[in-house]
């Protein structure tokens, strides 16, 4: 069975973050696509130190919620990152979360289907949908859209359910993710992966 992984970046369990969340898994049910969510943004989880250690250990230096959520990344078929608005970026946890688990970790994550889901009251959504997805983009990670922007509007989790559209929104968000987690199972036994290039890794140490 497929399975999908969800980041809750909000500090609140159950509130506008979580709501959007519930609606995607909804459909993940229906698809038969088992989920995992798992609350981060109200842990205590620091930044990355750029200490190399995971470069040479596999993992993170810090052994805390990043490695233990490594390994369930590698088995994942899909990665949904949800994160309420804070000064028109994501939550400053989920972002040194986000930071170590892509960094520590050496697996591939190519064609695992990424997904990002912002929360705000009024603004800044574009911005933190922007962030969360560049996680996506710099690891072969195919990113999962929907009929508008992968956004929900209110200061409560109530005024969430009166967001028609955003609901709306995120159902379509996660039927097509279903899809393409499901079409790239099949083309990945029918083709295999696309073969990658690897090597070129441009820098200007001498400073020309």
């Amino acid at each position: 069975m497929a399975k999908i992984l969800i980041l809750n970046g909000s500090a609140k369990a159950n509130g506008c973050t979580a709501t959007a969340l519930d609606e995607m898994i909804k459909v993940f049910d229906e698809e038969k696509i088992e989920t995992e969510v798992i609350q981060i943004g109200n842990l205590d989880i620091r930044g990355c130190v750029s200490c190399g250690y995971c470069e040479k250990n596999g993992k993170c230096v810090f052994n805390d919620l990043v490695n233990e959520v490594a390994e369930k990344f590698k088995e994942a078929d899909g990665l949904v990152v949800g994160s309420p608005v804070y000064y028109a970026s994501p939550n400053g946890t989920i972002l040194s979360f986000m930071d170590r688990l892509f960094y520590s970790t050496s697996f591939s994550k190519q064609m695992k289907v990424g997904a990002a889901v912002v929360s705000c009251r009024r603004g800044g959504n574009t911005a933190t949908f922007d962030v969360l997805n560049k996680y996506f983009t710099i690891s072969g990670m195919p990113v999962a859209s929907s009929t508008y922007w992968n956004q929900v509007h209110g200061f409560t989790a109530e005024d969430v359910k009166k967001d028609l559209e955003g609901l709306q929104t995120m159902r379509n968000l996660a039927k097509n993710m279903s899809f393409m987690i499901k079409a790239f199972a099949d083309a990945k036994e029918k083709y295999g992966l696309p073969e990658m290039e690897s090597g070129a890794f441009t820098s200007f140490p001498d400073g020309k």
